[in-house]
């Protein structure tokens, strides 16, 4: 991500070497590459994004560009304006708060079915093996496997639990808590130790098989509204900061080419 007084990188600059491979989804890989860009704020809020310019730094078609595009603005992280063009959205902490409200109901009934599933041992086995490699990550500095990591043990209970389709709603919501959470990161904004606490309190609840605890455990890592509500107060630089991106939104208005069609991305 850029520092506030540097210029913004162009598109192409930012996509960097991003390659597509041939035996996977165009669409994938271009939604996968754009919505990576956009949670790390290497494309700011308001910035345009030309299906042209993308299909050029990827060597692809539009078609799976357009597709990819539709499926951000689908997420909240892009915005489709006619005759216009496609913006990156603003951060907004309204968005950030109902995603984790979405994410903390949901996850509270597959820790309690976790616990109370007749192989809680197993899954809470499993469970550690993650944990241990996060601690291992964390104490190597390397805090996107870290978070990738944290990502992965979440999305284990859901999967050990039987109901793995219920993490791809949660991921459906998350976009905004990816951007804050990539914020809060460079802000160095961290809570590396008492994460592994926290997780380790989770599956600890699993294993000893009482579904209470384990809800008792989750809300205590991923906080109530009100915690979190409250953690973002007590960073006010980070508020600020992202009111200083937002405030680089444009205005912007529908232009015509003269046929009533949609300009040109």
């Amino acid at each position: 991500m850029r520092g506030n007084g540097q210029m913004q990188a162009s598109l192409s600059e930012t996509l960097g070497n991003a390659r597509l491979v041939t035996d996977r989804s165009m669409v994938a890989q271009v939604h996968e590459i754009l919505r990576a860009r956009i949670v790390a704020v290497d494309f700011l809020p308001g910035q345009r994004l030309s299906e042209k310019e993308i299909s050029l730094a990827l060597g692809a078609s539009k078609t799976p560009v357009r597709e990819a595009l539709i499926k951000l603005e689908d997420t909240g992280l892009v915005e489709i304006v006619p005759r216009s063009g496609t913006y990156v959205t603003p951060i907004r902490i309204d968005r950030y708060i109902e995603a984790c409200f979405v994410r903390l109901n949901l996850e509270i009934g597959a820790v309690r079915r976790a616990a109370g599933a007749t192989d809680h041992e197993a899954i809470a086995r499993q469970l550690d093996a993650i944990i241990l490699e996060q601690r291992a990550a964390l104490a190597a500095g390397n805090y996107l496997a870290f978070f990738d990591l944290d990502q992965r043990l979440h999305r284990q209970v859901f999967e050990l639990s039987g109901i793995g389709g219920v993490w791809t709603t949660i991921s459906q919501t998350q976009a905004e808590v990816d951007r804050i959470r990539h914020l809060k990161r460079i802000h160095n904004i961290s809570r590396g130790d008492e994460v592994l606490r926290e997780h380790a309190a989770i599956v600890s609840a699993i294993q000893d098989g009482d579904p209470a605890a384990a809800e008792k455990a989750l809300v205590r890592h991923l906080g109530s509204l009100e915690a979190e509500s409250d953690g973002l107060r007590r960073h006010p630089v980070l508020l600020n900061f992202i009111d200083t991106l937002n405030a680089r939104l444009p205005v912007r208005s529908g232009r015509s080419n003269g046929t009533g069609a949609q300009e040109e991305n």
